[in-house]
């Protein structure tokens, strides 16, 4: 146990210079919890299994603020006797030795979001509109920090979209409010949030490898699925304005009916359809809104047109939708939410059409990494020959390949994983041609891509959509959608 009684409720205000806190992981965020816990004065160690690279760079830099840095295989065995706090990267498990025995000796254990939240009060507290679900949820909060920019706030978007949290804690300027993408990790080590408003956009099977030892110390229980939804719930406990839900996913609504809120938050529900009272969806292909106005009951105002969100497809929108609920929620005039739809670039591999070669489409979705997400992609095209496969992560493909196979021309597969994804397609879409690429390396999306093309016909899409991780093969889902785009570039050199 720790022996300060005073770190289960600290904050900025506390005596950190009497802390000794463990940074377990020098990724992005363990770097970043590390150089706020030195600025504000803690004792800090930092260790890592890995000691090369950028990872050499990081504990080099700390070193130079005076932490404890001890890197390389074996440096994260052991928890260390005079520790008070431990703050561990967010895709570590509860099953994990070093954080298993901080459980079995009662030291807290937190995120880097859950530091962040608590060194920002009460003196640099700033609102957070808070995003997760399973899909969806980078390309929501870029067009909430578009909106919030277009109302004139100073704003940024953190968390899992890439910017640690504790930048924004740290910055000398304040923030009027800040966009934050959280994942289910991130949520599992965090307990003390208490977001302005936030959404959970879906809810489907993901990252059920992670949770398959859910009955881990902190962990939900036995059921990786439910321990995973558990997860993604806590976004809206202690929230203080308004729980956006997805009206089309009963799952996110339930989460909102059983989440401690703050007394008077809403719930808002968003619709690709007509909206009810306290929803936000679509008339005539305008995005309006029926929840953040006087006469909700009898009218709507509009926010956006349909066309203003790009890549335009049905999922989309429904980002879009969320992302209004949350702005919305803070005041942002309804000219602001258009303004940053129509201003907003959304990142590569994200719908993205690379190319269109012989009346056939080429597009890049290689941030569909699981079925839920490449699902939303294939509903969006029509025929297509979807290129797929990778790390499964415990996730299974019937419903996909039952709810799809009438537009399938035919399926590409790759990856570790690649036989999850046949066995769906043999026993729904037997009648489908698949091509299995067996090359284990990065070399293969040139075979992939080579495949795809034999089978696809004028009018067609070929579209990677994996629906799965890509670490098997590429350094993530950027070097995979990058590596699909050079060979589709490849392909007019060859003819």
């Amino acid at each position: 146990m720790s022996g300060l009684d005073w770190i289960a409720g600290a904050d900025g205000r506390s005596p950190w210079p009497q802390a000794r806190v463990l940074v377990a992981g020098l990724g992005t965020s363990g770097f970043a919890a590390a150089d706020g816990l030195l600025e504000f004065g803690a004792r800090v160690q930092v260790v890592d299994e890995s000691d090369s690279g950028v990872n050499a760079e990081r504990g080099t830099l700390l070193e130079t603020l005076e932490a404890d840095v001890r890197l390389g295989p074996g440096s994260t065995a052991t928890l260390p006797d005079d520790v008070d706090l431990v703050v561990t990267s967010p895709g570590w498990r509860p099953s994990t030795p070093l954080l298993r025995q901080a459980a079995e000796r009662g030291i807290p254990v937190w995120g880097e979001v859950e530091l962040a939240w608590r060194l920002s009060r009460p003196a640099k507290q700033v609102p957070w509109l808070a995003v997760t679900g399973t899909n969806g949820k980078t390309t929501t909060v870029q067009m909430l920090e578009s909106m919030l920019s277009a109302a004139g706030l100073r704003t940024g978007a953190f968390g899992n979209v890439g910017r640690p949290v504790m930048e924004a804690v740290l910055d000398p300027e304040p923030y009027d409010v800040i966009a934050v993408e959280l994942s289910s990790f991130q949520l599992h080590w965090s307990s003390t949030l208490q977001m302005h408003s936030a959404a959970v956009l879906n809810l489907q099977p993901d990252h059920l490898e992670w949770y398959a030892d859910a009955g881990a110390p902190g962990s939900t229980g036995p059921d990786p699925m439910a321990a995973y939804a558990a997860d993604k719930a806590l976004i809206y406990e202690r929230v203080t304005h308004s729980c956006v839900y997805n009206v089309a996913d009963p799952a996110t609504e339930r989460m909102v009916e059983e989440a401690d809120v703050t007394e008077g938050a809403r719930a808002i529900g968003f619709t690709l359809g007509v909206p009810a009272p306290s929803m936000l969806g679509v008339v005539d292909d305008l995005l309006v809104d029926r929840a953040f106005i006087e006469q909700r009951r009898d009218s709507a105002l509009e926010l956006a047109r349909v066309e203003d969100v790009q890549p335009l497809a049905p999922h989309n929108v429904a980002n879009a939708l969320a992302a209004a609920a949350l702005a919305r929620s803070f005041g942002v005039p309804a000219t602001a939410v258009r303004d940053g739809l129509r201003s907003l670039r959304l990142e590569g591999h994200r719908i993205q059409t690379v190319a269109e070669r012989s009346g056939v489409r080429w597009v890049d979705d290689s941030k569909a990494t699981n079925p839920h997400a490449a699902e939303a992609s294939l509903a969006a095209f029509d025929p297509v020959v979807w290129v797929a496969g990778g790390q499964a992560k415990g996730t299974t493909f019937d419903d996909l390949v039952r709810r799809h196979r009438d537009r399938l021309r035919g399926v590409v597969l790759m990856g570790v994983d690649r036989a999850v994804i046949a066995a769906a397609l043999a026993r729904h879409a037997p009648d489908v041609p698949v091509i299995e690429v067996a090359t284990p390396h990065t070399g293969a999306m040139q075979e992939v891509v080579g495949a795809a093309a034999q089978l696809a016909r004028p009018g067609d899409t070929v579209l990677l959509a994996p629906g799965c991780a890509s670490f098997d093969m590429f350094a993530g889902y950027a070097a995979r959608g990058d590596a699909f785009a050079e060979a589709v570039g490849r392909l007019d050199a060859e003819e």
